[in-house]
């Protein structure tokens, strides 16, 4: 196994530890725990942020994985793959701003956006991991150029 698989897997991995502790972390604030609540949270969005780190590098510098499997059903990937893009960049929105409410003392809102924020936030690690599953483990397919190489036209 290569870079190609082990970059995804890794950083993949770092999106279901971020969901896991926002469920911790929300387990935690039913029970009244504000500081351990709060802790998880910002243990989540570090670890999103390094999903991010490791997701974009890879993209930059590797390239993204290109459909692998039946050329009949790479329609109904892309569309999920739009899906899921919509649904991360919404969450990532939606919980920075979350997360800022929190930090400014502004509870009542922070409560009920943090409700909304954490179901974006679990469906679009849940539509990540399908989309890591279809190109890594059920359909691996070609490697593109990374962007840089398709910028400058090396």
């Amino acid at each position: 196994m290569d870079m190609y698989f082990w970059l995804p897997t890794i950083s993949t991995s770092f999106i279901v530890i971020s969901a896991v502790l926002v469920a911790i972390g929300w387990a935690l604030i039913i029970r009244g725990k504000r500081e351990a609540h709060q802790s998880a949270m910002v243990a989540g969005a570090i670890a999103a942020l390094i999903f991010f780190v490791i997701y974009m590098s890879r993209t930059v510098f590797v390239g993204n994985t290109a459909w692998g499997g039946d050329p009949d059903m790479e329609i109904f990937y892309r569309i999920f793959l739009i899906f899921h893009i919509i649904l991360a960049t919404v969450a990532a929105v939606f919980g920075i701003s979350t997360l800022v409410l929190g930090f400014k003392k502004k509870f009542k809102t922070h409560r009920r956006w943090g409700r909304f924020t954490s179901l974006i936030w679990f469906g679009s690690a849940l539509t990540g991991v399908v989309v890591y599953v279809l190109l890594y483990i059920l359909y691996p397919g070609g490697h593109t150029r990374p962007v840089w190489e398709a910028i400058l036209g090396v």
